[in-house]
């Protein structure tokens, strides 16, 4: 399969006010819900009229709403690193949820789009992330969750791998419409089923085991994952990133087989976060995002095509 970049640009609130480390997105209204892994707001961003708003998720942590780690607050951020369209909703609704790695990243949000503008509603999901460790084996400094996507009735979440701990790629699946529930305050997190794990093995690049950062369910029923290979030392630190890629995973359990995409040079060495697809089948275009780890350069938002040749 062929990738191509159509279309690409640094995304700014305004000047000097970036969009900054851009981790998951999902289509929303007449755009697109991009999630800030080191902020208290999302970025709206319309490129119809070119608008980007800012869209409050969580309110302040110690009257924070931005994270970072030159000032020691890295620790406090949200890290939202997961976004998915929740169907069949009544409307636009994006589902977005933290890694997991550390205590103030176990929150879930749920955000509404109307013609009135839009509605939050957020909760803390760790007795959730709990049961999600014990079912993937790990314990609590390797849990990473980063990317998610809906199948069927149930949303199939990933665990990011990281090769230092020796910790692979992973699914769970969860019945969508219980986390919706346990969001919105009629469920406890902790009765939430969780099964139906599987692992993957992505191979490498630049000697580092490449590791899932967020997937899409493709037009013919496979998952198409983002995977980035970073020389980090665990889950919650940052490090060099020797490149990214695209990987067509199978659409079962039974299929193991994963065909590695590679992406175009203007991607290839950055960290790849967030996938949303666009166009159809016959025209399949992809939105990838990209995280910079750096605080004060707009986010990038690239546009791909892919097919045959």
């Amino acid at each position: 399969m062929r990738i191509d970049v159509v279309s690409a640009q640094r995304l700014w609130f305004g000047p000097d006010d970036p969009v900054r480390a851009a981790s998951a997105v999902a289509p929303f209204g007449d755009g697109w819900l991009i999630a800030q892994d080191d902020a208290n707001h999302a970025a709206w961003w319309q490129p119809g009229t070119g608008s980007i708003e800012r869209i409050r998720l969580l309110p302040p942590r110690d009257g924070l709403d931005l994270f970072a780690d030159e000032d020691g607050t890295k620790r406090l951020k949200p890290d939202l690193e997961a976004a998915c369209t929740v169907p069949d909703a009544g409307g636009d609704v994006v589902l977005l949820l933290g890694s997991g790695s550390l205590p103030p990243r176990s929150r879930g949000v749920l955000v509404r789009g109307s013609t009135d503008g839009c509605s939050v509603r957020s909760a803390e999901l760790a007795p959730l992330y709990a049961r999600v460790r014990d079912a993937l084996g790990i314990d609590e400094v390797g849990l990473n969750l980063e990317g998610a996507c809906v199948v069927g009735d149930r949303l199939r979440w990933f665990q990011r791998g990281h090769g230092a701990t020796g910790i692979d790629s992973a699914s769970v699946d969860l019945p969508l419409r219980d986390l919706v529930r346990a969001i919105e305050g009629d469920l406890h997190p902790g009765s939430i089923e969780v099964g139906e794990v599987r692992r993957y093995d992505l191979g490498g690049l630049g000697g580092l085991p490449l590791a899932i950062t967020d997937a899409v369910v493709w037009h013919d029923g496979r998952i198409l994952v983002s995977a980035t290979a970073e020389d980090a030392p665990d889950a919650v630190a940052d490090g060099p990133v020797a490149g990214s890629v695209l990987a067509l995973l199978g659409a079962t359990p039974d299929e193991v087989e994963v065909e590695i995409l590679p992406l175009p040079e203007e991607l290839s060495h950055r960290k790849v976060e967030g996938l949303a697809l666009r166009g159809d089948a016959a025209a399949p275009r992809l939105l990838a995002v990209v995280d910079e780890d750096d605080p004060t350069v707009g986010s990038p938002a690239v546009e791909l095509s892919l097919g045959t040749g």
